[in-house]
């Protein structure tokens, strides 16, 4: 038997249905488009800090780790972590919210909301299909994408979602492991990438609780001074364990209590820590100047673009353009900005404008 001849009586449905969500999401022409889409640092800053990209595959490795120790589905987990950032416009969450600012003022009260926009992009509009739109994921996939940040009741959402997904209750409980692993990570690589940059320093995470904890336990190890890269990589590694090993121990039997609401978190008094933390990185780090300097420049080029694609809609590419006869005008130009990635967002808006 020739080996062609043994590869065509494989089963064709070898992967589990979330498996095939899984590698649907993967090979999106919107997953790669993360790679150049800012978490912190816009792209081209340099090759060592946090995209979407690799906050995805991050908060992905976290989420399944996770779902295999717990017995629960760990493929479904991962394709909901990997698609959970596909609806970010370039620079953050800043270029969200003036996608928002920019509809809602033209009176288009539905605005912009990343999560939702992340559903209709494996929902309608990545097209893979000859007959229908999307990536044709699974109910629990598509589920999870939309409400993994729980409770998720938005006034402009369709009647139609709210009967389909049924927004009164939880999602299940691998989206809710997602959004607490979506958390962990960005608080972890986040303080690498700031304290990597210059912008935070280990002296500035000395006033959270949290922080110290591990700062202690990096100490103990004898791997280096606090500037080091290794004392840097141990904080993250120990940050990480920490959060994990304690979401375990709290959720655990939670989980297997049908009556609990919301059986996947923290104890009261790391939440307290948590929140801490992140009122501390908010304050020193995502408010720190040189971090607001490039976000705003990020606000005035989705402006740019948007004002300038509302008064000449013919620089849309092809595919947007043919939409326009179908579809809301605002909403095909934000759809268009949304899908771009930082650098092709800077590089348009300087085509139109001169250099940013």
């Amino acid at each position: 038997m020739q080996p062609q001849e043994r590869f065509y009586k494989i089963d064709k449905d070898f992967r589990n249905p979330y498996a095939r969500d899984r590698d649907r999401i993967i090979h999106s022409g919107s997953f790669r488009k993360l790679e150049y889409k800012t978490q912190v640092f816009l792209n081209h800053e340099g090759d060592f800090f946090r995209t979407r990209l690799t906050h995805s595959i991050e908060v992905s490795q976290i989420a399944r780790s996770i779902t295999s120790t717990l017995g629960l589905n760990e493929s479904l987990a991962e394709a909901i972590a990997l698609a959970h950032d596909l609806g970010h416009t370039p620079f953050g969450h800043v270029g969200g919210d003036t996608l928002d600012e920019c509809l809602k003022a033209d009176g288009f009260s539905n605005g912009f909301e990343h999560n939702f926009q992340s559903f209709r992009v494996v929902s309608k509009l990545e097209k893979r299909y000859k007959n229908f739109d999307g990536l044709n994921l699974t109910f629990a996939t598509l589920e999870g994408i939309l409400k993994h940040s729980y409770p998720y009741h938005k006034s402009f959402l369709p009647e139609s979602i709210h009967q389909q997904f049924n927004l009164d209750k939880h999602p299940s409980v691998e989206a809710m492991i997602v959004d607490r692993a979506d958390e962990i990570a960005y608080m972890s690589h986040d303080i690498d990438d700031g304290i990597n940059s210059g912008i935070i320093s280990f002296e500035d995470l000395k006033t959270s609780e949290l922080a110290v904890e591990i700062l202690e336990k990096v100490a103990a190890e004898g791997v280096g001074e606090e500037n080091d890269e290794m004392f840097r990589y141990r904080f993250s590694s120990h940050l990480i364990n920490h959060l994990v090993y304690s979401l375990l121990e709290y959720s655990q039997e939670k989980i297997e209590d049908k009556s609990i609401d919301m059986p996947v978190g923290f104890d009261k008094s790391l939440e307290t820590k948590i929140k801490k933390l992140k009122k501390l990185l908010y304050q020193k780090m995502y408010q720190h100047k040189n971090i607001v300097r490039k976000m705003y420049a990020g606000t005035q080029a989705i402006k740019g673009l948007y004002s300038g694609l509302m008064e000449e809609e013919k620089m849309l590419p092809a595919f947007y353009y043919e939409q326009l006869s179908k579809r809301n005008k605002h909403r095909v130009i934000a759809d268009y900005i949304a899908s771009m990635s930082d650098r092709y967002a800077l590089n348009f808006y300087n085509e139109m404008y001169g250099k940013l």
